[in-house]
Formats: structure tokens, sequence, C-alpha cells
């Protein structure tokens, strides 16, 4: 996501740091690096040449000439005018006082925008929310089974009337339909359509007219670069959009659309899609994502991802385990479940403050690896998963040729699960002796 801006501009940027002084002649040399890497990230110019301008104007002010730390104050400076570009703050659903929410999805076909709808539902039924999909896309082959297969897997309810009714109707149907069955947010799925094609714009604004939505999200495809400004204007002149879903953003480096949305439309991005998974549609957090092109981590994503993939009382259990010494390859299977659960281990760990995917490259943290720990794990019978220390060579040989892997493999895994164990004993044996000194806890707990 955003990969080669964030290190292009962490390149132009990591110059001015460690300077004593910072001259206007530094700052000037710094902004053209930034406009060059944020042109060549698909960011509107218009966008790009306001940005450059004010990030200067503030660098040469007394708070950066006067402080000690220069080069950190202009970083500081940049962060907070990427958060401004981008919005400042979450802009979350707007759900209405009286039920049900009408949420009306629009886009340019091939946006990604059924799959999206899909997401969105999940995500609102996580809320305790009782969404209903609408499937008012009767021209594209097969979209109202994609929306129903979509639905099922969310595990929320379609409503449709087939292709031969206009999407109108449907869409007015459906929204009577949530009120009889105590659905409270419906999302109603529209035809993509070209925004020159006068008759389906018309239509669409005949949905919006129908149904009266509270929210309308324009979905579009990020690696649509400068054109998704030009759509969302256009969008927004018929419908007056409320937010936008940018799609496709793990696919693609650039991802200027997410820096030129906002300024150019006035129209916050809610949602951003980074997987095909039905988790992976987050809110956007432009704070969060100005830290992270930054390189400056993302600590409050990897905090709630942590909440929502870790089971609180498996975690209590497993800490009664350590401090009693009784850590099994089990505990540790158990932990890399709740890991898996998390996301992608890459993912996660670019979240931490100061590691970047230049740093990840040649570490193997994708789930490929974790599956592979998974298959010697179960290829070990429960007493070796207890008492790893019987596992001979006989042992390594079967579990090796079980899993799919070889012995050095399994001799690597008994290696870091008797360090992991030695390090758990010191921190056990450090708490005990502390205890009495004032509060020691063990870390993660």
């Amino acid at each position: 996501m955003l990969e080669n801006l964030s290190e292009k501009l962490q390149n132009a940027l990591g110059k001015l740091t460690g300077k004593g002084k910072v001259s206007e002649k530094d700052i000037d040399g710094a902004m053209r690096e930034v406009r060059l890497a944020l042109l060549e990230a698909d960011v509107n110019f218009k966008v790009v040449r306001k940005f450059t301008k004010d990030v200067k104007e503030r660098a040469l002010g007394s708070e950066v000439m006067e402080s000690l730390t220069p080069g950190q104050q202009v970083i500081k400076i940049v962060n907070e005018e990427l958060t401004a570009l981008m919005g400042d703050t979450e802009s979350k659903i707007e759900y209405s006082s009286k039920p049900p929410t009408v949420i009306l999805m629009c886009g340019l076909q091939g946006a990604g925008k059924t799959t999206t709808t899909g997401k969105l539902a999940y995500k609102i039924k996580k809320e305790n929310k009782r969404p209903l999909l609408v499937a008012c896309d009767i021209y594209r082959p097969a979209a109202i089974k994609q929306l129903e297969v979509v639905g099922e897997r969310a595990e929320v309810p379609v409503f449709s009337m087939g292709d031969k009714v206009s999407p109108i109707d449907i869409a007015k149907a459906g929204v009577e339909h949530a009120k009889r069955n105590g659905n409270d947010v419906v999302i109603i799925d529209t035809a993509g359509r070209l925004h020159i094609d006068e008759e389906l714009m018309d239509e669409i604004k005949g949905i919006h007219d129908a149904t009266n939505p509270d929210e309308i999200l324009l979905v579009l495809d990020a690696m649509t670069g400068q054109d998704a400004v030009n759509v969302a204007d256009a969008f927004n002149d018929i419908l007056s959009i409320t937010g936008v879903v940018l799609t496709k953003l793990d696919g693609d480096a650039r991802g200027g659309a997410a820096l030129s949305i906002r300024a150019v439309t006035d129209k916050p991005i809610k949602f951003v899609g980074v997987g095909e998974k039905l988790d992976e549609l987050q809110a956007f957090h432009p704070d969060r994502m100005a830290s992270r092109i930054l390189g400056m981590g993302d600590v409050l994503s990897l905090i709630e991802k942590a909440q929502e993939g870790i089971d609180l009382e498996k975690a209590k259990e497993l800490e009664e385990r350590i401090r009693s010494q009784k850590f099994s390859f089990d505990d540790f299977l158990g932990q890399l479940e709740q890991m898996k659960n998390m996301g992608p281990l890459d993912e996660l760990m670019k979240m931490i403050p100061g590691v970047n995917s230049k740093m990840l490259s040649g570490i193997d943290v994708g789930e490929k690896e974790i599956n592979r720990i998974q298959a010697i794990i179960q290829s070990m019978t429960m007493e070796e998963r207890e008492n790893p220390e019987i596992i001979n060579s006989g042992r390594r040989k079967r579990i090796a040729e079980g899993s799919g892997s070889n012995v050095p493999e399994v001799n690597r895994l008994l290696k870091q699960f008797r360090e992991t164990k030695k390090m758990m004993k010191k921190f056990t044996d450090m708490e005990k002796k502390m205890k009495r000194g004032g509060g020691f806890k063990m870390p993660f707990f």
C-alpha cells in the first residue's frame, strides 16, 4: 500500500534529519523530491502544488529554523499536512435515527462494487446491526448471483426481484421489505456505469430519489489514479455523494487517489479495500495513513487488530501455563492461530514504527511460513507436543515426513521452542523476585 511513495518521501525527508541547521536551500531540495514523489504516485498536480507550498511556508517559520531538531520538525509538518490533506479524522457511517439507514452504492464498472457491498454488510453486521443487501444490478450477467454468494458468505440476507424489473422499483421494494422484516440497514448494490452515460446516470438518480438514502458511497478503484478525481466529481454533481470507498489499495504501489480525493472533491474517504477477504475492508484513518506513509508505523491499528484477533480468556489461560512452566507446543499452536486471525504477519509488522517493506525483504513472515510451522506441530503426537524432549532422531524423521518438511526444519523449530521457553522462564523468575519491590508485570498480558 503506497510503498513507492512511502520509500521516496522517507528518503527525501531523511536527508534533513540529523542536520544541526536547515537552510531554505535544504528545504527547497527536499520539497523538489517530495513533489516528484507525489506526482509519480499519481497525486493530482494541483494538490501537489498546494501541499508543497504549504509545507515550505511552515518549514521556513520559526518552529523549524529555531528548533534544535529542524529535520524532525519538518517531518512533523509533513505528517500534519498529509493528515489534513486526507481529511484529519475518520469519517464514519451516519446511521439514521429512524431506521432503516439506506446506503446507496455507486461507481464505475469493474471497481469492485458488489464485493465491496458484501464486505460493508459484513462489517456493519459486526456492529450488531441487521443489514439487508438489495440487488439492483440487472444488466451485468450473474451480478445478482454474485451478490447472493457474497451475502451468503457474510451471512447477510439478499433481496432481489430478478433482472426483468426496474432497478428503481427493486430499490423501493427492498426498503419496504427491510421495514417489514426488522432490517435496520439497507445497502443497495447498483450497476456499474460510466459517468458520461446519461441514461444510466438518470436511472441511479431515480433510485436515489425513490429511496432517499442516508449515505451515498462512491466505490473507486485506487488504480484509476488521477481520473478517480474526475469520476468522483461527476457522480457528486448528480448524487451529492457522502463518501468514497477506495478498493484495491493493496495492489497499487502508487495510490495517489487516496491523497487527492478529499482535497479536490471535499468528500471523505470512509473505507479502503486492502484484500479479497470479507474482513479486508478497513475504516480509513487519515492520521494513521500519514504515519504509515512516513514510516512512523500505525500502533493504534495494531492494537485494534490484536483486540479483534486475540481471545482474552485463552490469553489468561496461557499466562497461567507460562507461570507454572507448562507451556507446550499446543499452546504455541494456539498462539499461531490467533496471530493468523489478526491478518498477514508482514502487514502487522509494517504497523510497528520504524519497520518498512525494505527491512522485511527476504524475511519469510507470511502465512506460508506459519502454515509450515503448524503442519510440523500437527504431525507430532499429543505426548510429543507436551514433552518435546522425547523427540529423538526417529521421531524427527517421522514428523518431517508427516508435515511435508525436512529434519533440519523440524530441528530449527524445536530449537526455537526451547529458546522461547527459556526466555519465558526468565520472565517468570524475574517476576517472582520483583513482586515485593513493586509491580513487575509479565509483558503482553
